[in-house]
């Protein structure tokens, strides 16, 4: 096989787990309540559904499930590659599948393959149910194959370049950040290029198709593509064959540079110094009395490429704001609200304040899973270290890392209350509510690393939760907006989507260490995010604060106190005395 034996490694063992065939079923079981949630929130209890009725209703959830699907394909394709390359780096085992007669390209390519071998499961074991809405009508079997082909293609170039990033980069944060920096860079300088490129030129169409959005939509709504007499085709192959391109490409590049990056040079400039170290005695640096803060912020232990990930987010923040401020002096608000909800300048905030957020959730759970991977976790806790120094020595460690990331959507929000755009109420609570939701961005990834002893599975578990907290529950407004109808008749699907979202965040909270104030915040967050987005739609501003600072106050709290008062159990370390 082209992929060689790690490939086939995966292959084999993946099927003999319980947890492959739970997600598979689950991810199916997902689709068919957000169908059945849609339904009631398009007829309610309509027993008589016209033709024509029927067809928009199976358009509307044939967009939102190939939305969903290129989202999820594009996330978990980074994260999984980039986590299993790391994962081997972490562990200092990728130096020796180096010294065996593995080929570079059996290693790269099986890497690659072995990771985005669950999604592209996934997306097999979706088509059929994406079939069944091509007998509602307004869905053809083309758009369903093209779709289909265009998110494999896309989970490849995420994959790829989340791999390309693993071997390049030594620390995993560095992967993480600069796989989701690399991605954002993709589609906003595809959009950005949309507004200097000539229309007219066949150039422009070629670029414009690496934003794997812009093709999707092209696919979902071919009407909007057609201009006079033009004959209207369902196709996205300049799509496909731009991104097989770039996944041929970056491969072939991280064949070529497998051995030159790997083993890295911090391995030959670590010996080194430990000979300099020999044979002269350099001068002790003072440490405060608070050593893994002080380890966290005075020492370059994420790495000396956190300059870059620094200027590659402050020139993606620089470009946001300085587009709110040209939407917002010219008049032009982007006319129309985005999904009919947000203006054009609030909705790129949002994106901006959730890269911050998922920045730091990633630092926060490779802290852990770094430490406990290169084997110094346990020595840590041999010392005289408190779990209370240990825990906020960490989030300070965070905090100060990202200061930038932080504090850069802050100047947005009093960039937009100085254009007169936020009121002084509302730029107040929207900068608390943000902070809040950082803290719980960070002790979200503090909490899943020490959860879960497994690097992939805690960085996965971490993103995750972010990812249905504040893209699952925004699906669900959606459906709102949609239906424009009487929220008694969509409320018992929706009460079962947040009850399912719900028990997963609890399955997720509570993986080794349950107590009842984290059921509680499994059982109150999903509906508080919900009642706050609700609140938003309706003009709120103070009881969206008020229900944010609550729900994510009190699951920072339930997070925090055990993580301090309970450690050796929180990082499982008095079960393995007891075994």
């Amino acid at each position: 096989m082209a992929a060689g034996p790690i490939f086939y490694r995966e292959a084999l063992t993946v099927p003999r787990q319980i947890k492959h065939y739970l997600i598979r079923s689950g991810y199916l079981f997902a689709l068919l309540v957000l169908l059945y949630t849609t339904s009631q929130a398009t007829f309610g209890w309509q027993v008589y559904r016209s033709p024509t009725a029927l067809a928009q209703f199976g358009e509307l959830v044939f967009q939102i499930f190939a939305l969903i699907q290129l989202t999820l394909a594009l996330a978990v394709s980074l994260v999984f590659a980039a986590g299993n390359v790391s994962l081997e780096k972490d562990k200092k085992t990728l130096v020796l599948l180096l010294v065996t007669d593995l080929r570079d390209r059996e290693l790269v390519l099986g890497k690659l393959a072995a990771s985005i071998l669950q999604i592209a499961v996934l997306q097999a074991v979706s088509i059929p149910i994406f079939m069944m809405l091509t007998l509602l009508g307004g869905t053809t079997l083309q758009q369903v194959l093209w779709v289909s082909l265009l998110t494999f293609t896309s989970s490849l170039l995420a994959g790829s370049w989340g791999t390309l990033v693993a071997f390049w980069k030594e620390k995993t944060f560095q992967t993480l950040a600069y796989g989701l920096l690399g991605l954002v860079v993709l589609i906003g300088g595809v959009e950005i290029a949309a507004l200097f490129l000539n229309p007219a030129s066949p150039v422009t169409d070629w670029v414009l198709v690496m934003n794997p959005y812009r093709a999707l939509f092209r696919i979902l709504a071919p009407f909007a593509q057609a201009s006079g007499t033009t004959a209207i085709g369902i196709q996205a192959w300049d799509a496909v064959i731009v991104q097989s391109v770039m996944v041929v490409v970056m491969n072939v590049f991280t064949i070529f540079m497998l051995r030159v990056w790997n083993p890295s040079r911090v391995t030959y400039q670590t010996i080194q110094k430990e000979k300099d170290l020999s044979e002269k005695t350099q001068a002790a640096r003072n440490v405060w009395s608070q050593p893994i803060l002080w380890r966290e912020m005075m020492t370059r232990a994420y790495g000396r490429q956190m300059i870059y990930i620094k200027l590659g987010y402050l020139a993606i923040a620089g470009l946001t704001g300085y587009g709110i401020y040209q939407l917002t002096t010219t008049g032009d608000l982007g006319g129309d609200l985005i999904l009919g909800m947000i203006s054009l300048p609030g909705f790129l905030l949002i994106l901006l304040s959730l890269l911050s957020m998922m920045l730091v959730n990633s630092q926060a759970v490779t802290a852990i899973t770094t430490e406990r991977d290169g084997g110094t976790l346990e020595l840590l806790l041999v010392t005289n270290i408190t779990a209370r120094e240990f825990i906020l020595g960490k989030l300070g460690g965070v905090f100060y890392n990202l200061k930038e990331a932080i504090l850069a959507p802050i100047a947005i929000m009093w960039l937009m209350f100085g254009l007169q755009t936020l009121t002084t109420e509302a730029a107040v609570l929207l900068t608390l509510g943000y902070l809040v939701l950082i803290a719980f961005s960070a002790m979200t990834g503090l909490h899943s690393g020490l959860s879960y002893p497994n690097s992939r599975r805690a960085i996965s578990t971490s993103l995750g939760t972010m990812f249905f907290l504040f893209i699952g529950i925004f699906i669900c407004m959606l459906l709102i907006v949609e239906a424009r109808s009487s929220f008694a008749l969509q409320l018992p699907s929706f009460l079962l989507f947040i009850l399912g979202g719900s028990i997963g965040l609890w399955l997720s909270l509570t993986h080794r260490n349950p107590s009842p104030a984290l059921t509680i915040t499994a059982a109150i967050l999903p509906f508080l995010t919900f009642y706050a987005i609700t609140a938003f739609l309706l003009g709120g501003s103070l009881d969206v604060f008020l229900s944010i600072s609550f729900a994510y106050g009190f699951a920072i709290t339930s997070m925090l106190v055990p993580a301090i008062s309970e450690f050796d159990i929180a990082i499982g370390r008095q079960n393995a005395e007891r075994r």
